[in-house]
């Protein structure tokens, strides 16, 4: 472990001096991260650990603790112990905090952005866009699309909706993977494809 230190977490950078302190720690790999607008938190969309299952793990979005642990190695989704890390930790799995909101297992959520515009309908505001890369080993796969989850009150208030599909054929081969999501100025949503090597720009259909 002493090779992992200040990996698989968040550092805050003090960008005057370049000093670093740990944020939060435990987090497999955080990827995308933004600011919920309603409550101000950080959030972070978080991969998760393979090979113990389809349906395990869960990768999730969870709001950040300052100073929070999320169990990576020793657990995940909380207290569930992966048995495979050896020494054990169970002083640290006894303080793992339980993520906000899964996503699917294996569905490699990248990208995370609020919604702050005003072109799509008014439900959608505050809420979050997640891009998922999808699966590299799941049967069948998951992933592969955009996904949003409303938010009220700064909490999700919903399940999870398609918003942006069809990457995968008829034969299961990717036509393309989202990964980094964002907002433009007229409040369309951007989409980073890196197999179709585009960017999607995606607005409301008229009168939706």
């Amino acid at each position: 472990m002493e090779n992992e230190v200040d990996r698989a977490a968040i550092l805050e950078v003090d960008p005057r001096t370049g000093a670093t302190r740990l944020f939060a720690s435990g987090l497999r790999n955080p990827v995308g991260m933004a600011w919920q607008p309603q409550s101000g938190a950080l959030w972070t969309s978080v991969n998760e650990r393979d090979e113990l299952g389809n349906d395990l793990v869960p990768d999730y979005m969870t709001s950040v603790r300052d100073g929070g642990f999320y169990g990576w190695p020793y657990s995940y989704y909380g207290p569930h112990v992966d048995e495979r890390v050896q020494p054990p930790r169970p002083d640290l799995v006894a303080k793992a905090i339980k993520p906000d909101y899964a996503l699917g297992s294996h569905t490699a959520s990248l990208g995370l952005t609020f919604y702050t515009g005003k072109l799509f309908p008014a439900r959608y505001a505050n809420g979050v866009f997640v891009g998922q890369h999808g699966s590299w080993n799941r049967k069948p796969p998951s992933g592969y699309k955009v996904v949003f989850v409303p938010f009220a009150d700064g909490k999700p208030s919903g399940g999870v909706e398609d918003v942006l599909t069809g990457f995968l054929d008829a034969k299961g081969q990717a036509q393309g993977r989202p990964v980094g999501v964002a907002v433009d100025k007229r409040g369309a949503l951007l989409v980073a494809d890196d197999v179709g090597n585009v960017v999607w720009r995606v607005t409301p259909v008229s009168g939706r």
